[in-house]
């Protein structure tokens, strides 16, 4: 009896042991068929902000887009520059390596599709009814259409008006200085806050402007910091849209003046020298840092509680305000262009090919629903933000304040925010809620949007459908009016006429001609 005991014994462990190495085996199967079930999605997105860096590896994000979409999502922040984002664009494009769906400026975006790498998207309109309803217009699906079909997804683009020229108040008040209201005036201002320790500090550390070069296609030549000097004499941006005086602006003459006032602040030492080479980040680290006084800047990036709070740890009677830009001898004043700007999400062939339309329609979709909404736009709810009574996301009532959307540490969760945001009022009052600087100040990123907008602007509405130039000529016109600030190039009536007329045989004058009639036959003229 004990024998056979012993017998049955190891046959009950044997069958057992079978039967758990089969169900492992089993579940084994069952997680890698899952696993292969997912569909690969790379995106390639422009950040919130781009300071604070990429959403976490373990974001909630991922693990709902993998378990309700079936999407293993990989993301990849693009550069902070358009130029660079062009760029990097353009690269994997020429490698045949685009992402699946990628953030992109109408000038590469148009040429890509010419080049048959960028899928149409009218079928997914249909697929994505939520998302379509909120985000895309018949103006927005016309701005991305190209012989009949739409080749991009054009959202929302931004805030419009949302930058200002900008002054440090408290530099001004250890001065004794008025707020500047003519370009002389400022370039006056300037000069002080260069040479006269405004900071207090006794060292000969701070400028008068600070600026980076910042190009896109409605604002090329020294870019949009400085179109408030730009705009006091009548040329800021890239076109005058308007009937009795259209053209390009680098074509007339007051376009020459405007440079010979930049190339006073370069000679003068009133510009930190940097600006040529700085890239955005560097630039928001110097006002950051006390290295200027003046510039222009974009209301969030100024004055929400995450960016603003480096300036104000390092100087917390520090201020800045918004200013009128400056007049110009003929009364001209502008802080620069704006135009209802729409940003393009743009399907790759590649992918097209590879049948993931569907998937990034479901992706796409599920962004725009309650769920994705609010976790792309504040985070996790009672992590990240709270509803108040009016049921608002707010940054109060926390368990951690510190994971408030609106703290630095909060901020990465919500970078995918620009893909679902859609600026309405409430929006606009979660994004930018008021809070206490250091000194006991309340700040609000919207009371400067506002101030913001109510400024001198150029409407420029429909710049950016406007014919684009070549590259070689981009690049001429670009770098001929930086070699001339930098020294590289006299600034003077012979050179400047030099330049124009290598600028027209490059096909500058062509350009002029084409966007006449483009904007005469698409009723852009003002």
């Amino acid at each position: 009896m004990n024998t056979k005991r012993l017998l049955v014994v190891p046959l009950c462990i044997l069958a057992l042991t079978c039967s758990l190495f089969g169900q492992g085996t089993q579940e084994t199967t069952q997680t890698a068929e899952k696993k292969e079930a997912l569909t690969p999605i790379s995106l390639w997105y422009g950040a919130l902000m781009t300071e604070a860096g990429p959403p976490p590896a373990d974001w909630a994000g991922y693990q709902i887009i993998r378990d309700k979409l079936g999407v293993e999502l990989t993301l990849t922040a693009l550069p902070s520059n358009e130029n660079d984002q062009d760029v990097k664009i353009q690269a994997a494009g020429a490698a045949n390596n685009l992402p699946d769906i990628f953030q992109v400026t109408r000038a590469p975006w148009l040429r890509m599709v010419k080049q048959g790498l960028i899928a149409p998207v009218d079928d997914m309109y249909a697929k994505m009814p939520v998302r379509t309803k909120q985000q895309y217009t018949d103006a927005s699906i016309k701005f991305t259409t190209y012989n009949g079909h739409s080749y991009g997804l054009a959202s929302p683009g931004s805030i419009v008006r949302n930058e200002g020229l900008v002054i440090r108040k408290d530099w001004l008040d250890k001065l004794g200085l008025a707020v500047p209201k003519t370009i002389d005036e400022l370039l006056a201002v300037m000069h002080a806050f260069t040479y006269d320790d405004p900071d207090g500090n006794g060292a000969n550390d701070t400028y008068g402007y600070g600026a980076f070069l910042e190009l896109n296609n409605r604002e090329e030549g020294l870019g949009r910091r400085l179109d408030p000097i730009f705009g006091a004499y009548g040329v800021a941006g890239t076109w005058n849209l308007t009937e009795k005086d259209f053209g390009l602006n680098v074509r007339k003459p007051a376009y020459y003046d405007a440079m010979s006032t930049v190339m006073k602040m370069v000679e003068d030492n009133v510009i930190d020298p940097n600006w040529l080479s700085y890239r955005k980040d560097d630039f928001r680290a110097a006002w950051k840092q006390g290295r200027f006084g003046i510039m222009r800047e974009q209301n969030g990036a100024l004055a929400m509680e995450s960016n603003y709070k480096p300036f104000d740890t390092n100087f917390p009677n520090g201020e800045w305000i918004v200013i009128d830009p400056p007049a110009g001898p003929s009364g001209d004043s502008a802080v620069g262009v704006y135009s209802a700007a729409y940003r393009i999400f743009a399907v790759s062939e590649k992918a097209a090919k590879e049948g993931k339309k569907d998937a990034i329609a479901r992706l796409l979709e599920w962004m725009s629903s309650n769920e994705g909404y609010y976790l792309l736009g504040w985070g996790v709810k009672g992590v990240n933000y709270t509803l108040d009574e009016n049921g608002i996301p707010s940054d109060k009532n926390l368990p951690n304040p510190d994971l408030a959307y609106t703290k630095p540490l909060g901020r990465p969760v919500i970078q995918l925010a620009n893909m679902v945001y859609i600026y309405s009022d409430a929006e606009l009052k979660a994004t930018f809620p008021n809070y206490k600087s250091a000194n006991g100040k309340t700040m609000s990123a919207l009371t400067v949007l506002r101030e913001m907008q109510g400024k001198n602007w150029v409407d420029a509405t429909g710049i950016d459908a406007m014919p684009l130039p070549s590259a070689d000529l981009k690049r001429f016109y670009e770098q001929g009016v930086a070699e001339f600030v930098a020294g590289k190039n006299k600034l003077n009536p012979e050179n400047w006429a030099a330049f124009i007329a290598k600028f027209d045989e490059l096909g500058g004058k062509q350009w002029e001609a084409d966007g006449l009639a483009y904007a005469k036959e698409n009723g852009l003229l003002k």
